[in-house]
């Protein structure tokens, strides 16, 4: 019986409340399809997937079914940046799955489609299809148009402090500002939202060559219709996300998250997903892939092109084509069809002519955008996995965005528990040749794990300092940050990680290329010299910092039950 029969026979209600939104005695005997999107106004990513989801209710009634529309809207993080609304940002991720939960199993429909663009809607929805465990199609919202002379909303920053030094103008910021989104859609770089797109479908749960759509492009009206039809047929062959979510669907995405240098935060985001679905992934697991995966994507932020121009490359289908061996091709996906199945049809129909004719506006063609193996960027994949006895949990860092001259250097730190702190006193002129700059107090438990981006930014902009100052912290980052940035520091300060114990001052080495991050040496109270294990095993984690106390609101619950950033970042009630 469907859960949808479920539903009508269980409440006597259920009919005539659903006769009250206008439905037919008919429409109650059908398959019925939620359609699950985080439209609102709070930023382009979602403000056009009502449009969308209209598209997808067009294909479910054309298989004869009824569709549902929900809403659960989600924020952005570029709107948030520098404020409190930062906190917020990756504990949405969690509740946003919640509320999608609530809403699928008080209503007891038969499918889902679930429409999202970014940061936290991508990964909240397949969270959320995880934990439901029913037929799933996920239908990602695309990218934004590129900006004007390729300028995105990340560049902004810079342009403002240009308006402050006086190298332009207030009109120039304002000029910028306005062609800088052009359209609705995800920003136009591998950051976060670009690479949880491309999650998707290397997951197998979105359809073939659906993500990073250019937004205003007919074809994501086409592809949203074609996912409302696709869904009804999952639903009559029982083909459920659980079915998809398997190791191998997580390493294939951890294999693509390497080829397009993906956006660190993923790593949360692909762990807290594998957690959902039951499935043993490690950190390990993206080091030895990451390894072993050439990154072959010339796309912003750390290379040349927007990811409106990926898609006309042929999008993750022609990226998957470059590293089909490093796949595996016998994982199911929502096609129905196993993933070498997949590429195999994409090939045979030569489906990229379609975008590649685009790509003749551009007067490039797809080997510009997309590098086969002989002419990688690196030989191995865009993130590193350090650790050390500051960080016996893990670190993250985009090496692939981090200059040759700063992947090994020793440097004292200088700590601050909060990110604005550590900006003052790095426009401060106080620097003095090689720096490390350690923001503590940011992890889940501590500040629900804000962004740090603006400092990266402020250094990474700076001929002067960006040469020579590397950031370390047991928060997250931005997708679009550049530079020696190395966060996720696991455990937390504030969870007695041994990274609350280091002092201003202290000797650190970062080691990129043999994945270490080390206390080196540094003053006890006596002000005795000790190397680094010696001093930590004397120092007292005491920091405090400027950590909230938990309250009885959202925040407060979601730092009483997150996880370690590199577990995923997750509420849990139990192990």
């Amino acid at each position: 019986m469907s859960n949808s029969s479920v539903m009508r026979t269980t409440s006597a209600e259920s009919d005539c409340l659903h006769y009250g939104m206008g439905w037919s005695r008919d429409d109650l005997s059908k398959m019925h399809i939620m359609i699950q999107s985080s439209y609102g106004e709070s930023h382009p990513g979602s403000s056009h997937l009502l449009e969308l989801s209209n598209m997808v209710r067009d294909g479910v009634l054309e298989e004869k079914a009824r569709p549902c529309t929900f809403i659960v809207t989600d924020m952005c993080d570029g709107v948030a940046q520098g404020s409190l609304g930062n906190h917020y940002s990756l504990l949405s991720r969690d509740f946003i799955a919640c509320m999608i939960e609530i809403q699928a199993k008080s209503t007891l429909c038969d499918g889902l489609v679930l429409l999202s663009s970014c940061d936290k809607s991508m990964p909240a929805h397949i969270i959320a299809a995880a934990r439901l465990k029913m037929p799933t199609v996920l239908m990602p919202g695309g990218c934004m148009s590129a900006g004007a002379s390729f300028y995105g909303c990340d560049r902004m920053w810079e342009v403002r402090r240009n308006v402050q030094s006086g190298k332009c103008t207030e009109e120039d910021f304002n000029t910028l500002s306005m062609g800088a989104c052009p359209s609705a859609g995800a920003c136009q770089q591998f950051g976060t939202a670009g690479t949880m797109q491309a999650m998707a479908e290397a997951l197998g749960l979105a359809m073939p060559g659906t993500a990073l759509i250019p937004a205003a492009n007919a074809a994501i009206r086409r592809a949203s219709r074609e996912a409302g039809r696709h869904v009804c047929r999952l639903v009559a062959e029982q083909i459920t996300a659980a079915d998809i979510l398997t190791k191998k669907a997580l390493e294939n995405a951890i294999t693509v998250h390497a080829a397009i240098g993906g956006s660190a935060n993923a790593i949360v985001h692909l762990l807290a997903i594998a957690s959902e679905a039951g499935v043993d992934l490690s950190l390990d697991d993206f080091d030895r892939i990451h390894r072993s995966t050439p990154y072959l994507t010339n796309t912003l932020s750390t290379s040349k092109y927007p990811t409106e121009l990926f898609w006309y490359a042929g999008a993750v289908p022609a990226l998957m084509g470059e590293i089909r061996d490093l796949l595996h091709l016998d994982a199911l996906t929502v096609t129905g069809r196993t993933l070498g199945e997949n590429l195999d049809r994409w090939e045979k129909e030569n489906l990229s002519q379609y975008n590649w004719s685009f790509l003749e506006n551009y007067r490039i063609g797809y080997r510009d955008v997309i590098n086969d193996r002989e002419h990688a960027r690196t030989k191995d994949g865009g993130v590193a996995v350090l650790r050390g006895n500051i960080a016996a949990g893990g670190a993250i860092v985009k090496h692939s965005a981090v200059a040759s001259e700063m992947m090994h250097f020793q440097a004292r730190v200088q700590v601050f528990d909060n990110e604005n702190d550590a900006i003052d006193w790095l426009l401060s002129g106080k620097v003095r040749g090689k720096t490390i700059i350690a923001v503590l107090g940011q992890g889940p438990r501590a500040n629900g794990m804000p962004e740090i981006f603006r400092l990266g930014d402020v250094i990474e902009r700076d001929e002067e300092l960006k040469d020579h100052v590397a950031v370390i912290t047991d928060g997250r980052y931005s997708g679009c940050t550049k530079g020696p940035a190395i966060g996720y520091i696991c455990p937390e300060a504030a969870a007695g990680g041994e990274i609350g114990k280091i002092h201003t001052g202290d000797l650190l080495e970062i080691d990129i290329q043999n994945r270490k991050l080390s206390l080196v040496e540094g003053e006890d109270e006596e002000g005795e010299i000790l190397q680094g294990d010696a001093l930590l095993a004397r120092r007292q984690n005491n920091f405090t910092g400027k950590i909230p106390s938990v309250a009885n609101d959202a925040f407060g619950i979601y730092r009483k039950l997150a996880t370690q950033a590199l577990c995923g970042g997750n509420m849990k009630t139990a192990e």
